[in-house]
C-alpha cells in the first residue's frame, strides 16, 4: 500500500549540498545548557508554521512549505522535488487520519478524472516507527520538526558560533555533532519522567534520519528560547537501491509558532480514493 501511492507521485535525484566555514564565539550562555532549555521548552509547541529545504536519499533534493498542529493533529504541505520524473508540486493534507494528494505532480492517469488522492488510515508527526504516508513522504519529513529540533541534546561538543539573522530574526546559532550513543547518554542522564521522554523522542529522531554514524547539526534559538532553524547533515545508510549509502542534508526553518492552523479536507466529489 505504502508503494501504491508513491508510485503516482514525483521522483528525483539527489544533488549534493555544500558547508561553509564559520568562527566560534565562546560569549553567551553555556551552549550544552542552551540547547537542553530549547529542547525542552519545544514541548509547549503546539502549531508551527515552517519551510523545508535540502536533500534526502529518497528524493534527492526538494524545498516544502508547511503548516502542522497538534490538537488535532493534521499537516498541510506544499513539496517540490527538483529533477522529478513529472515536474510539478504535490499539495498534501493530513487530516482526520487520512492523506490527501493532489497538485500537477500527480499523475493525472491515477486520478480518475478527479483532483485529489486519498488513502487511509494515515499517520504523520508521531515517532519514527509510528507514521503512514503511503510513500508521500521521505522518512524523514514524516515526523514533528519540533521534536526533531530536540536532536542536539545528544551532542557532546556543542559549541556557539554567534549571533545571526535568520528569516529577519536575530538568533543565536549553535552548532555540534550528535551520534547515537551520546544520545543515549542523554536519556539515560536525564532526570524525571517527562525529560526522560523528551530524550527518548530525539533518539527516535535520530533514527528516523538513518544517519550511519556521526551527524552534524546546527540549529538557531530566538530570544524566546525556541528553535528558529536547524540543519542535520550526515551520511545515511546503505539500502537495496544505493549499496554505499547516501548522504541527507536538510534545514527546516520555523515561521511562525502557536498561530491557528486549519486543514480541511478536499470535497469528497473531487476525491479518489487509493485502490478505489
Amino acid at each position: 500500500m505504502r508503494v501504491a501511492l508513491a508510485v503516482v507521485l514525483l521522483g528525483g535525484g539527489a544533488v549534493g549540498c555544500g558547508d561553509g566555514s564559520v568562527k566560534e564565539d565562546s560569549a553567551g550562555p553555556v551552549p550544552a545548557a542552551a540547547v537542553v532549555k530549547v529542547a525542552d521548552k519545544s514541548e509547549d509547541i503546539t502549531s508551527l508554521h515552517y519551510r523545508v529545504s535540502g536533500t534526502v536519499p529518497e528524493r534527492g533534493r526538494l524545498t516544502a512549505e508547511a503548516s502542522m498542529g497538534t490538537k488535532p493533529a493534521v499537516m498541510t504541505m506544499v513539496m517540490t522535488v527538483a529533477g522529478a520524473r513529472k515536474p510539478g508540486e504535490l499539495d498534501i493534507r493530513f487530516v482526520d487520519k487520512a492523506i490527501y494528494v493532489g497538485g500537477s505532480g500527480v499523475d493525472a492517469s491515477k486520478l480518475g478524472g478527479k483532483g485529489w488522492l486519498k488513502a487511509e488510515p494515515a499517520v504523520w508527526g508521531r515517532g519514527g516507527a509510528d507514521n503512514q504516508t503511503y510513500g508521500v513522504l521521505p522518512g524523514s519529513m514524516e515526523v514533528s520538526p519540533v521534536v526533531q529540533s530536540t536532536v542536539m541534546v545528544g551532542s557532546q561538543d556543542v559549541r556557539r558560533i554567534g549571533a545571526e539573522t535568520v528569516d529577519g530574526t536575530k538568533a543565536t546559532h549553535y552548532r555540534g555533532t550528535v551520534t547515537e550513543r551520546g544520545l543515549f547518554a542523554a536519556q539515560s542522564a536525564a532526570k524525571g519522567k517527562a525529560a526522560r521522554q523528551r530524550r527518548t523522542d530525539s533518539l527516535d529522531q535520530f533514527v528516523v534520519l538513518q544517519v550511519d554514524g556521526t551527524m552534524t547539526m546546527d540549529l538557531w534559538v530566538d530570544g524566546d528560547d525556541h528553535p528558529k532553524q536547524y540543519r542535520v547533515r550526515g551520511k545515511t545508510y546503505p539500502t537495496q537501491t544505493d549499496a554505499d549509502g547516501s548522504t541527507i542534508d536538510l534545514t527546516v526553518t520555523f515561521l511562525d509558532i502557536d498561530q491557528k492552523v486549519t486543514v480541511k479536507a478536499p470535497p469528497a466529489a473531487d476525491t479518489a480514493e487509493l485502490g478505489g
